[in-house]
């Protein structure tokens, strides 16, 4: 079982791909309350040059609350991170958790039925794409 849902989309630019990735979670209900330019980071803090490389925090925030009124800690787990990195020239890839997998050992029935859900969603952006 992978731990991810994932797309390649091709013909576009990296920064086309970031405004469609972000246009399709905000059709599905999410925010995004964190957006990381790794390879800014990379290049800021260690000098190294690496492909465009960027991960999203998305953020349904009524499945959110639902999930940590159920479970005092299931903070360490959100966002869901939705990850757009540059694979060569014209094409891009678009990586989604799927939370599904990563919250399999939480043992709470309300988790589990939101996990299911935010999957549901994060497959119809990537699928969208």
């Amino acid at each position: 079982m992978s731990y991810y849902l994932n797309t390649v989309v091709k013909g576009k630019s990296f920064e086309d791909v970031i405004e469609l990735v972000t246009s399709e979670l905000q059709k599905q209900g999410f925010g995004l309350p964190a957006d990381v330019e790794m390879h800014s980071i990379f290049k800021q803090k260690l000098d190294v040059d690496f492909r465009k490389y960027r991960i999203l925090g998305a953020c349904n925030p009524a499945f959110a609350r639902k999930a940590v009124e159920s479970e005092k800690n299931i903070g360490v787990l959100l966002p869901c991170s939705v990850v757009v990195q540059e694979l060569k020239q014209g094409e891009v890839e678009i990586a989604a958790v799927d939370p599904v997998v990563s919250m399999a050992e939480v043992k709470n029935e309300t988790v589990q039925e939101v996990a299911a859900e935010i999957k549901s969603r994060l497959k119809k952006v990537i699928d969208n794409l």
